[in-house]
């Protein structure tokens, strides 16, 4: 197997010429993608370790039709657990299935239609959510109506995702592995020292978690699994995101699933020495 490889920050070990059998250091975009793919004959993409900017890219190649019309294959996860994953609503849809809890969320389609919810069906603290957001950019956390007002000033396009805030609770992840036979394996529950309502890539975060019991660890794992097989993740690395209730164990929503390398996996391979990125990547392949 020979591997392409694009990434636009130089100060990486990544692009180390030793790497891969040609390295690209351009600006990630769909047309230096199309040039690539292209120039080197590429026969598929792995799309799940570039971040959520290589996923939102391949969604848009696929939607496209370009991938299939060039003989592209795409690897690691296919649009449809992308989709699943990344769209709110339809996240929330699939864990109704399984009979999990995710947050409350409404969505607004006005100014109006927010200000009811808000005083109505949500109440306040509240979460402001955009889909598909790279590091939670356009989240907002709103306790009155002067604060949801702020948000109203900013560049925001209907409609928006308004969620109940878990502000206070544990924030717990999982990294999880699983395979095209759906067997799964869970690497490590990383524990975010800072509550939800901080942004988790502004939290510290200690692996393996310290403050919740074993019991409440296992229910986790099970969901995790349970959670990453049926939203698809076709090979290699994931990472659900809980909040805990800090006074019933038993109060478990999952606010999220990642289906992708992150930054949490690096996290995990750090703490643990296990090789996230290279096995998912054989996985994959």
């Amino acid at each position: 197997v020979e591997v392409v490889l694009l990434n636009s920050n130089p100060a990486t070990i990544m692009t180390d010429p030793e790497m891969a059998y040609r390295t690209y250091i351009e600006p990630i975009t769909k047309e230096n993608i199309k040039k690539i793919i292209e120039k080197e004959n590429v026969d598929a993409v792995l799309s799940t370790m570039g971040g959520q900017t290589a996923l939102n890219i391949c969604v848009d190649l696929e939607k496209e039709n370009y991938l299939q019309s060039n003989g592209v294959d795409l690897l690691g996860a296919n649009v449809d657990t992308i989709e699943k994953t990344e769209d709110r609503d339809l996240f929330a849809k699939e864990l109704d299935t399984l009979g999990y809890q995710t947050g409350k969320r409404f969505k607004a389609k006005s100014e109006e239609h927010a200000l009811e919810l808000a005083k109505e069906t949500v109440h306040y603290p509240l979460i402001i959510r955009r889909d598909f957001a790279l590091g939670g950019k356009g989240a907002a956390l709103v306790y009155n109506d002067a604060d949801l007002d702020e948000v109203f000033k900013t560049d925001i396009k209907y409609p928006i995702t308004m969620e109940k805030s878990l502000v206070g609770w544990k924030e717990i992840e999982l990294e999880v592995m699983v395979d095209k036979n759906k067997n799964g394996v869970i690497i490590c529950a990383i524990e975010n020292i800072d509550p939800c309502g901080i942004h988790t890539g502004d939290s510290i975060t200690v692996a393996p978690a310290q403050t919740i019991s074993d019991r409440c660890y296992r229910k986790l794992r099970d969901i995790s699994l349970n959670v990453a097989k049926h939203m698809g993740v076709v090979a290699g690395g994931a990472n659900v995101q809980f909040a805990i209730n800090p006074n019933n164990e038993d109060d478990i929503i999952v606010i999220e699933m990642i289906p992708r390398v992150s930054r949490s996996s690096a996290l995990a391979s750090k703490a643990t020495g296990y090789p996230i990125a290279k096995i998912s990547a054989l996985l994959a392949v």
